[in-house]
């Protein structure tokens, strides 16, 4: 059976689900990630959006959504993603663990900072997944 992991950050537009994407599409023979926001925007952020289908890693169910949509779904591990996030991290009904991994806000900035964090998040965040739930 999968493990499954929750990536959360404030807006769930852009780095949240950046890493859903990337722990689906390499780590996904053991883990099923999903993503929310503690304040969720409701939009995917459209440059990494285009990156993610670039890159041939978007699935179109991936959508923003607010916490209140998972918080009942059982969880091996949460990762906060922006610091905001691990601050107003909501507690969780059933006892899971966390972790936090900050990656910087790409939002806003030139196309080359959504590949970065994408790298970025790929070279740190997944090893630590794949050390912890495969």
């Amino acid at each position: 059976m999968k493990k499954k992991v929750l990536i959360l950050c404030t807006g769930n537009s852009c780095r949240s689900i950046m890493a859903e994407a990337l722990i689906n599409a390499k780590l996904g023979e053991c883990v099923e990630a999903q993503s929310s926001g503690v304040q969720a925007s409701g939009v995917v952020n459209p440059k990494a959006q285009e990156l993610l289908e670039r890159e041939g890693l978007w699935r179109d169910s991936y959508r923003s959504k607010v916490i209140e949509e998972v918080i009942e779904n059982e969880f091996d591990l949460v990762v906060t993603v922006c610091d905001n996030a691990q601050e107003t991290c909501p507690m969780f009904p059933k006892a899971v663990k966390t972790m936090h991994m900050g990656f910087e806000d790409p939002s806003g900035k030139e196309d080359k900072e959504y590949l970065i964090a994408l790298e970025l998040i790929n070279l740190n965040l997944l090893p630590r997944i794949k050390k912890e739930l495969c």
